[in-house]
């Protein structure tokens, strides 16, 4: 077998390779596209508000805690002389 034999058969064996990708891809993405058809059409596709989620809390204002925090890491910087 000489070297023009095996290029061949390395480019036929790299078009073959690429167009079975190819074809997997494109049956992926009809399927997705069928998924999306078969949920649009059942509703399923829309968050519905149920009474057994709960809503998100709202973010908690500044706590005594929070602030014993900041106090401590401004009280650190100053002694460390980073702070003026």
């Amino acid at each position: 077998m000489n070297v023009e034999q095996m290029l061949g058969q390395s480019g036929i064996l790299t078009l073959l390779g690429m167009g079975v990708v190819f074809s997997f891809l494109i049956i992926m993405i009809v399927c997705m596209y069928l998924l999306h058809a078969i949920l649009h059409a059942l509703k399923l596709d829309k968050d519905s508000p149920t009474a057994s989620a709960p809503s998100a809390p709202s973010a908690p204002s500044a706590s005594s805690d929070q602030k014993a925090v900041v106090a401590a890491i401004a009280a650190a910087l100053k002694a460390k002389g980073d702070l003026q």
